[in-house]
């Protein structure tokens, strides 16, 4: 059975990290994981919001920067609470549609993760992330 499906994360590829960074703190967000580099992330009411550089973002989904460059603009992310979830998830949407993009796999951040693409092209990340644990409702808790 896959996990409960939900928005957890909306990633936005940028080109500059400083500048957004500065932006979305500037426009109120609250920033969490301040010792995380290469990316930002932010508190954003139900949800968080992370800055990746673009060019990093679609390395990381398994995409070529250039040639797709709008699939690798935004990516959207739901964690759920182990390995087996993330692979149980990406088989759930395959069998519904979905264009596997990267398998699941360790990620370099510590986590397991993969990414599909639903029928429209939306690039989806199904992650664990072992350093944003959910809570009773399944909703990550980012860390200070």
């Amino acid at each position: 059975m896959p996990p409960a499906f939900a928005l957890h994360l909306v990633t936005l590829g940028v080109a500059d990290l400083p500048r957004a960074t500065a932006f979305y703190a500037a426009m109120g967000l609250e920033r969490r994981e301040h010792a995380t580099t290469g990316v930002s992330f932010f508190q954003a009411g139900g949800v968080a919001l992370s800055l990746f550089p673009r060019a990093a973002l679609a390395a990381d989904a398994g995409l070529d920067a250039e040639a797709d460059a709008g699939r690798a603009a935004a990516t959207l992310a739901f964690n759920v609470p182990d390995e087996a979830s993330v692979d149980a998830a990406l088989a759930h949407a395959a069998r519904l549609g979905a264009e596997i993009v990267k398998p699941a796999q360790r990620a370099f951040w510590g986590g397991y993760s993969g990414y599909f693409a639903d029928p429209d092209g939306h690039l989806w990340e199904v992650a664990h992330n072992p350093f944003w644990p959910l809570d009773a409702d399944g909703r990550p808790t980012l860390p200070d």
